[in-house]
Formats: structure tokens, C-alpha cells, sequence
């Protein structure tokens, strides 16, 4: 059967007029504070406009039918024409000189990675930086979530569009039909997000700092308006602990926020991945404490009494550090690669845990772990019964198979994604540990990385060729790695 190609085109200006959209906010932020962008900003946002206008009229006259094929290539492609819509403002205003820089720093947004290139964030308009935060925002739940909740207005069915862009393996759904799922979905978005804003500002950040980190955090993405991210507010701690509240919120499966809401906190306390996903930060929040107090590699805060403030400081940087690697945020207090070279090697682990299914976080996701882990202990009691049926259960609920062979081969795809990363980053002449950090950042979403790409560090020196690496890198994480690499397979474009 043949690609449905009119269908795949016409959402591709959908997309457009969302990101237009998105940028005249933007253009009115550039305005308001008079940072000599607001021109530039606001052509980008008609130019996308026009262009995604133009494109979803010359094909109105389309069947409206999105089957998995279409699903699948709409979301890679649509990912793809979002970001290279989104360097719009930054080529037309010039903030970001070369091409490949504007397209690391966009894609980065979109996908939540919070990885940049850009040396002195502090020096760009407030209309970018807010463009910049936005690019987060918009992909943190996915703009194509956005797209299907008013797809049925066009006649067009969204069930495709949602389970390729997040292809999690959580069964739960808020509503039985699609688009009401995705309204509720972004109503507790924004609902977050305003929350937080508001929080911020009383905790004694300026509204315009408050709202474009409340816009990254729960976008898990970490991208600050700071040149030293959230350190900048080290004497201010209040700042820190509702960034970490809001960090963990985001790691979490957003479906249990709707349960929280309607009061049915019964289905939270029994979800076995929340649980997981708390006591292992716990136990994160222990070792690394532990090993700061006893090698005294603290950031001393001058708002608590010496007496306690040792104890306070490790606790909060500890914190902090363990929410914003598992979240795949990637804010940072202080340089954890500075810390000890043990909790160099702790953090770049946690870079391969990720948070919940259903979440706005990268990584391989809690529950895989759970699974992979419960199926290889049932292994050995398989071995020992060979005749025995001894299923994977999760909540209390037997896994199929062909759930537990999908992790497995995720988990493998996503190993051989981070060697071959690594590899590629070491052939364009960079160190092991450059390599190393660089691949399992942009995969994993991560944003900071190690050596030269570390917590105080940008991706600035990398590589051209590098920058486009690790673009691609995020790019299949961010979709879970299913997405992307189903186009690059023959039985995809095979005629059936």
C-alpha cells in the first residue's frame, strides 16, 4: 500500500503553524523588554506561519487517514521541520553565528537535552532567550501531542501520531480517546508550569527568570537564562528545593498527576515504577551524600548556620545533581565531575536510568530497567523448571512476551546506539572520556556531559561534523530509537 504522502505534508504545515505561533510570544517578549530583537523575531514567526499556511492549503484536498507507516514518518519527519523552523529566529536576528550551531542549539531545545553552544547565554535578547526556553516546553510533552488533540477537528485520527512519538510501554491511558488524552495531558502541563513560575517569583526570582525556568524544568530540558544554570542561585536555596520538586514531578508519569488530581492517590502508592523510581533516588541521595560529606567536597551555602550547613549544602547539591541526571534535566548546582572521580563515573551511569514511562524525561526509562531486571532473575528459576510457565509481571499484571522482547531489544538498540556514538565522536579526533560523555548526553537527553562538555562546560568546541553527530543522537533518543531507525529499514518503503 502506498504512503498516504498528502497527509504526511498537510501536518507538516500543521506543525509549522504551531511553531509560528509559539514565536510570536516570543516576538512580544522581545517587545516588552526592548532588546532590539523584537523585528527579527517576529518575520521568523510570519515567514513559519506563511509557510505552514501555504503548505496546509495546497493540500486541503487529502485522505484523512494516518495508518502506522504514516504515523511513524510523520513524527521523525515532523521533529525535524519543527526544529529547522525553530533556528528561524536565531538566523534572522544573527544571535548565533553558522548554521550548524543554530541547528545543535535548536534540536537540543526540542529535544529536551538542554546541551548548547553558546558561551555567554546572558548576552542574548530576552525574545530568544524566552524562544530558547520555549523550544524546551513545546517539545517536553511533544508538539506532536499537541498536534492530534485538535486533529479530529480536521477529520483526522490521532492513535498513530501518539504511540510513535511516545512509544513508552505503559498501557495506562487517562481517557479512552486519544485527543481528550492529550488535552488533559497538556492542562497538567500547563498547570505545572504556571505553578512553578508563581513559586519561583516569591522565592525571590525575577518573573521573566522564573518562567522560562518553569518552562525547562518541566520540560525536564535545562536550559537556564544563566551562564552558571542554577548555581547562580546558590544562596538561595528555596529556589533550589522547588526545582527539584518540579524536576522530579516531570520524571514522573504525568498519568499519575491526573490520578493525583481526581484523588485517587491509591493508583500512585501501588504503581510499581513510581516507587522504584523514588526509592532509587533515595538510595542515589545516600551514596552521594555520604561521599561528600566525608571528603568534604561541598558547596557551602552563607544562608544556613556553619554549625549545619555542611550537612544542608551536601544534602541539597546531592539532591539536586541525582534529580537533574535521572530526570535528564540537566541544570546544574555545582560541577559534579569536580566532586570525586567515583561520583564522576556514579552521575555518568545515572545518565542510562531516565525517568518514568509517560514522562517528559529521556534515558531508557525506570520501568525497562525493572523489567529486564525482573525477567533475568526469572531466568534462573526457568533454568532450574525448564517445563514451568513463569511469566514477567508488573503491578501486579503478567507482561507479555512480546512486551519483555521489545525491552530487551530496546536495551540492546540503545547500547549499540551509544558505541557507535562514542565511536563516531572518537574517529573526529575526540579523548575517550569526551566520547564517552558526549554520546550518553545526547542520547540519553541529558544534557551536561564529561571533560570538555562537563556541567560548567558547553559543546561549543566540539567538532562541526560532531555537532551534527550529536544532533542526530538526540534526535533517536528522544523518540526512543523505534521511531527513527524504523525509516532506515527497507521493509519500511517496501510496497505492500
Amino acid at each position: 500500500m502506498k504512503l498516504n504522502y498528502k497527509i504526511i505534508v498537510h501536518i507538516m504545515g500543521l506543525l509549522l503553524l504551531f511553531n509560528g505561533a509559539a514565536m510570536i510570544f516570543s516576538g512580544i517578549v522581545s517587545a516588552i523588554y526592548k532588546d532590539g530583537a523584537t523585528q527579527g523575531i517576529t518575520l521568523a514567526a510570519l515567514l513559519t506561519v506563511g509557510i505552514g499556511g501555504l503548505v496546509m492549503f495546497l493540500t486541503k484536498n487529502h485522505h484523512k487517514e494516518v495508518k502506522k507507516r504514516e504515523g511513524y514518518l510523520i513524527v521523525t519527519m515532523g521533529w525535524l521541520i519543527v526544529a529547522a523552523s525553530g533556528t528561524m529566529p536565531y538566523l534572522v536576528t544573527g544571535a548565533i553565528p553558522s548554521v550548524t550551531n543554530v541547528f545543535f542549539e535548536t534540536i537540543s531545545g526540542y529535544t529536551t537535552t538542554g546541551a548548547s553552544v553558546i558561551t555567554d547565554v546572558e548576552a542574548l535578547p530576552k525574545g530568544l532567550l524566552f524562544w530558547r526556553s520555549t523550544t524546551h516546553w513545546l517539545g517536553g510533552m511533544g508538539i506532536i501531542v499537541l498536534a492530534i488533540a485538535i486533529l479530529p477537528l480536521l477529520g483526522i485520527g490521532g492513535m498513530q501520531l501518539f504511540s510513535a512519538e511516545a512509544p513508552g510501554i505503559s498501557g495506562d491511558k487517562i481517557h479512552p480517546r486519544i485527543s481528550d488524552t492529550a488535552k488533559r495531558l497538556w492542562f497538567i502541563y500547563v498547570g505545572y508550569t504556571v505553578a512553578e513560575t508563581l513559586l519561583l517569583s516569591v522565592a525571590g526570582m525575577s518573573f521573566f527568570d522564573a518562567i522560562n525556568h518553569a518552562m525547562s524544568t518541566v520540560a525536564t530540558g535545562g536550559f537556564s537564562t544563566k551562564n552558571n544554570s542554577l548555581s547562580f542561585w546558590n544562596d538561595v536555596p528555596a529556589i533550589q528545593y522547588i526545582i527539584i520538586l518540579f524536576m522530579f514531578l516531570g520524571g514522573a508519569n504525568f498519568v499519575l498527576s491526573y490520578f493525583a488530581f481526581k484523588g485517587r492517590i491509591q493508583k500512585i502508592l501501588q504503581d510499581e515504577e513510581f516507587k522504584w523510581y523514588a526509592t532509587f533516588l533515595g538510595i542515589f541521595l545516600f551514596i552521594v551524600v555520604g561521599v561528600l560529606l566525608s571528603n568534604k567536597t561541598i558547596v557551602q551555602s552563607d544562608q544556613f548556620p556553619q554549625v549545619w550547613g555542611a550537612y544542608e549544602s551536601a544534602f541539597r547539591h546531592g539532591l539536586f545533581q541525582i534529580v537533574a541526571v535521572v530526570t535528564t534535566t540537566g541544570f546544574v548546582s555545582a560541577d559534579f565531575t569536580q566532586w570525586t572521580p567515583f561520583l564522576t563515573l556514579f552521575f555518568f551511569s545515572l545518565m542510562f536510568l531516565g525517568g518514568s514511562a509517560g514522562s517528559t524525561s529521556g534515558g531508557v526509562k525506570v520501568i525497562r530497567h525493572l523489567i529486564m531486571i525482573k525477567n533475568g532473575f526469572l531466568e534462573f528459576k526457568r533454568s532450574l523448571h525448564p517445563n514451568a510457565i513463569i511469566p514477567v509481571r508488573y503491578n501486579n499484571k503478567t507482561i507479555d512476551r512480546p512486551v519483555v522482547y521489545n525491552v530487551l531489544a530496546f536495551f540492546i538498540f540503545y547500547l549499540i546506539s551509544f558505541i557507535l556514538g562514542a565511536g563516531v565522536l572518537s574517529a573526529m579526533g575526540l579523548d575517550f572520556e569526551n566520547a564517552i560523555g558526549a554520546s550518553a548526553s545526547s542520547l540519553g537527553n541529558v544534557g551536561p556531559a564529561l571533560g570538555d562538555f562537563g556541567p560548567s562546560s558547553t559543546f561549543a568546541t566540539m567538532p562541526v561534523l560532531g555537532k551534527w553527530w550529536c544532533s542526530f543522537l538526540m534526535l533517536l533518543g528522544r523518540l526512543e530509537l523505534f521511531t527513527v531507525l524504523m525509516l532506515i529499514t527497507p521493509f519500511f518503503w517496501r510496497k505492500r
